[in-house]
């Protein structure tokens, strides 16, 4: 999911929000079929969701299903693979056997509908549980379709009973740990780590500390609510100039001393772990 930084959900069941999601220039679309549909909405989210996949020149599309534990999650797969989504989010995953299920279920489907082996990939939201936060580093090896890791805050709250996820507009301990080994887990399994949904989407400043705060950890993108939060991810998840200038300049130096472990550049010294990180941002590795 390299250069993948915004990801905008969008309820499946709006005809209005479905027509008008691609002007917000998200890098993926989410179209939702879990929590902002109700359920006597399913069956309709379901043929809407595929309708506006099959429509031209539309923008990347993943598919949220609903979870494994609903009973509805055959049901939305079997309406929306024919369509060909990009891909499959799949909510409160409670660890790599899920992905390995929902992984075989795309296998099934996609011969059904020959559509390249493969081709469909899954990302989990992977903190939605209190057991899935023990998985989180058994992700490695799960399946080739898996491409990035995301979190989720509040069904986590709703689910060991915490009035909040935050205080004073920062993560409590829970959510901190549930954030960090999101990302520790998305780097062991070598996949894009995604960071979480910032629900008011009114707050701007809030909303532009924690989309850098979430870059400086690591992550490589975030989720958005609504259309007006995709620019703001975009700008912050996007390297400026000088950061590629510099990332170009470690690369160079190692290049010209090969074999070398430390090189000095711009009179400070800088080691291997600084290479690696260099290439990653200029999308070498």
């Amino acid at each position: 999911m390299s250069g993948l930084r915004s990801f905008l959900f969008v309820p499946a069941d709006s005809e209005r929000k479905l027509a008008r999601a691609a002007e917000a220039e998200a890098d993926v679309l989410l179209l939702d079929l879990e929590d902002s549909v109700g359920a006597e909405r399913k069956k309709a989210a379901r043929a809407m969701a595929a309708d506006w996949l099959r429509s031209a020149a539309r923008p990347s599309a993943f598919v949220r299903v609903n979870a494994f534990d609903t009973g509805l999650t055959f049901l939305d797969l079997a309406a929306v693979m024919p369509a060909r989504p990009d891909g499959i989010m799949l909510p409160k995953c409670a660890g790599a056997a899920d992905v390995a299920r929902l992984a075989a279920a795309l296998d099934a489907l996609e011969a059904r509908e020959a559509i390249a082996p493969g081709g469909t990939r899954i990302m989990p939201i992977a903190t939605e549980t209190a057991g899935a936060l023990f998985t989180l580093g058994q992700y490695a090896g799960a399946s080739p379709r898996l491409v990035a890791l995301t979190w989720g805050a509040e069904d986590l709250a709703a689910v060991v009973g915490a009035r909040a996820n935050k205080h004073r507009g920062r993560f409590d301990d829970l959510f901190r740990l549930a954030r960090a080994l999101c990302l520790a887990g998305a780097a062991a399994a070598d996949v894009a780590a995604i960071d979480t949904v910032y629900p008011d989407f009114r707050d701007g400043t809030g909303f532009a500390r924690e989309c850098a705060d979430a870059r400086r950890m690591g992550f490589t993108g975030k989720m958005a609510i609504h259309p007006g939060q995709v620019s703001a991810i975009n700008d912050a998840f996007t390297p400026s100039v000088e950061e590629r200038e510099h990332a170009q300049a470690i690369v160079d130096a190692f290049a010209a001393s090969p074999g070398a472990g430390v090189v000095s550049l711009h009179g400070r010294m800088v080691d291997r772990p600084h290479l690696i990180a260099a290439r990653r941002l200029l999308g070498l590795s």
